[in-house]
């Protein structure tokens, strides 16, 4: 029996392509929905290209993050996922969404954990004078950016590199990274993947 994934975004999806894409016939995961909060999101298109079923709960339709995350839990419920990936979701979870989910919900994170929780991640370890960054899948908990690690892959910083650049090398380690550690999460496997 595969294990049902739920994918949340807000933007243009491409860690959730790269989800959906590897989650082929030989996976022990199967992607049942794509849920974003921004009505008209990019990913959303792609994510029924690919045949995956969509959902939209808009936070701006909501008076606070409880009653957001509400109707968000209504969406998900609705799907029975066994796992849900955050791939570029840009909302805060509320301790109480996570703790309902916590064993259960990965996120992505494109900082060397627990370096650079937050925003800004690049900037943040070109301007501290870091050899290295890379990106992390992690648990998620209560703690922002702070759950247990599964997996992490390393950039090397470049002398010259602006956020920018940084961010345009990062991001294929992220393709790499999210589908491997997925695929190990699905089968039970929680140690650590490290890719250079």
């Amino acid at each position: 029996m595969k294990k049902r994934v739920a994918i949340l975004i807000s933007g243009s999806g491409s860690n959730m392509v790269r989800l959906v894409e590897s989650m082929g016939e030989d996976h022990p995961a199967e992607p049942v929905l794509v849920v974003s909060n921004v009505p008209g999101a990019v990913g959303l298109e792609k994510a029924a290209a690919l045949g995956v079923e969509t959902a939209v709960v808009d936070h701006k339709a909501y008076p606070d993050r409880e009653s957001f995350e509400a109707a968000l839990l209504e969406a998900l419920q609705a799907a029975r996922p066994d796992i849900i990936c955050l791939a570029g979701f840009m909302r805060i979870l509320t301790a109480g969404f996570t703790k309902a989910w916590e064993g259960r919900m990965l996120n992505i994170h494109p900082s060397l954990l627990p370096k650079y929780r937050g925003l800004h991640t690049h900037a943040r370890a070109i301007e501290a004078g870091d050899a290295v960054a890379g990106c992390t899948v992690h648990e998620v908990t209560a703690e922002l950016d702070g759950g247990p690690i599964l997996g992490q892959a390393i950039v090397p910083i470049r002398g010259n590199d602006t956020p920018d650049d940084l961010a345009a090398r990062v991001l294929p380690m992220e393709h790499q990274l999210y589908p491997a550690v997925l695929r190990r999460f699905a089968e039970g496997e929680r140690s650590k993947l490290l890719l250079e």
